[in-house]
């Protein structure tokens, strides 16, 4: 089963991770990849330097909006991608990940847990976009 877990939060426009954080989030990804698990890992700039493009069924074209986003709680700072048993040792790794070095004092961090759809989970797809979603992953590493 693969899960990703999603680090919350939005770092100030133009910070970027002290020499503290990026040992103890170095070490962590050497762990995961020691036991197996890790897939992909990454951390984002801050939503300063983002964009979102929206869609309003019934209305004609896409809306775009710069960053900087208010709700930093609801924005991700990083990410993991894990292959594992169970949702249980996602939750396991999640607690592991080291984010107090990167958590101001007094606020709080949260890692979101989210189970990855596989295409054989989804009874609505056809044979045929099976086969064309087994192609695509083929092409494309890390899929």
């Amino acid at each position: 089963m693969r899960f990703m877990l999603l680090l919350k939060g939005d770092p100030p426009p133009g910070a970027t991770p002290d020499e503290q954080l990026i040992g103890a989030m170095v070490k962590f990804n050497e762990e995961m990849v020691n036991a197996g698990v890790l897939l992909a890992a990454e951390g984002l700039h801050s939503s300063a330097s983002g964009a979102r493009v929206g869609y309003r069924k019934g209305q004609a074209g896409r809306t775009v909006v710069d960053g900087p986003f208010t709700e930093s709680k609801e924005l991700i700072a990083g990410f993991m991608l894990i292959e594992v048993k169970s949702r249980e040792e996602a939750i396991e790794w999640a607690k592991r990940c080291p984010v107090e070095y990167g958590t101001p004092e007094g606020e709080e961090a949260v890692i979101e847990i989210r189970q990855v759809a596989e295409m054989a989970e989804l009874p609505e797809a056809t044979e045929e976009q099976r086969e064309r979603e087994q192609r695509i992953r083929e092409q494309v590493p890390n899929l």
